[in-house]
């Protein structure tokens, strides 16, 4: 039996992933953190999750979780996730993590932490997105320079970070495809006279309206002809499904830091 907490355990993610883990079988969850701050420090994480009563309140503090858990799976904020991941590499905690809006000190911290567990971070675990990943990066190989490219996204109204974390990888993914550094071609907003747009430009385009789930798509635009992947989520279950099976998958690895196209064994395919 796989014992698990969730960080962030009062936010959206945090009762669907109450709920996918109570539907997975050889899974339990032992434990719920959120922000010292939060409104809802006691709360049953099971009443919170539509799952009725579990006689599991949410804790302000990971540390007396960590000799009792397995796996932690981490949706919470950048400073939370880096604080986190130092504990969990000290109690030999696995960690799956979810948080988007990093710093470079923040994943600083967390590529610290892999040099002792295994953690697998991505941006998004859906299986979809992580497809879309692949695909965009063999479109970028095949329709090389002979293209313009557009990334865009929407997502609810209360989503913090922008562009949303999905949005940047599908935009690294692109780059490193074309052996372009994207923080030299990425382009984050237009407005006046901007000129003509340069070929290697990747640009990004964000919407933050109502309860969005999130849609992604990328667009390759060449002369007389329009290429665009795009992935649209109705609900966050696909996420959630996707983060119990990179924790799975994680409970057989030793240290290093993964992502979820090596929960998917997709680095290998063409």
């Amino acid at each position: 039996m796989i014992k698990i907490a969730i960080a962030g355990a009062a936010g959206r993610m945090g009762t669907t992933l109450a709920q996918a883990i109570h539907q997975t079988e050889g899974m339990r969850l032992v434990g719920a953190i959120e922000q010292p701050d939060s409104s809802m420090i006691g709360a049953d994480v099971g009443e919170m999750a539509g799952l009725g009563k579990i006689d599991l309140p949410i804790s302000h503090s990971i540390g007396e979780l960590l000799g009792t858990i397995d796996i932690l799976i981490d949706f919470s904020s950048p400073q939370a996730t880096a604080f986190n991941a130092t504990n969990c590499a000290k109690k030999g905690v696995k960690l799956v993590v979810g948080t988007t809006g990093l710093s470079k000190e923040h994943l600083a911290a967390v590529r610290s932490a892999s040099e002792q567990i295994p953690i697998c971070m991505a941006s998004n675990f859906s299986t979809g997105v992580n497809l879309c990943l692949k695909l965009a990066a063999l479109a970028a190989e095949i329709l090389g320079n002979e293209v313009d490219i557009e990334i865009s996204e929407a997502h609810h109204r209360d989503k913090v970070d922008s562009p949303s974390g999905t949005a940047l990888a599908l935009g690294a993914s692109v780059a490193d495809a074309l052996k372009r550094d994207l923080d030299d071609v990425a382009v984050y907003g237009r407005e006046g006279q901007i000129g003509k747009r340069p070929r290697e430009a990747i640009g990004f385009s964000t919407i933050r309206a109502g309860d969005i789930v999130g849609d992604h798509s990328v667009l390759f635009a060449g002369d007389g002809e329009l290429v665009e992947i795009k992935h649209r989520a109705s609900n966050r279950m696909a996420f959630a499904t996707g983060a119990v099976r990179a924790a799975i998958w994680l409970s057989q690895k030793s240290s290093g830091l993964y992502d979820m196209q090596d929960v998917l064994g997709l680095r290998q395919q063409v």
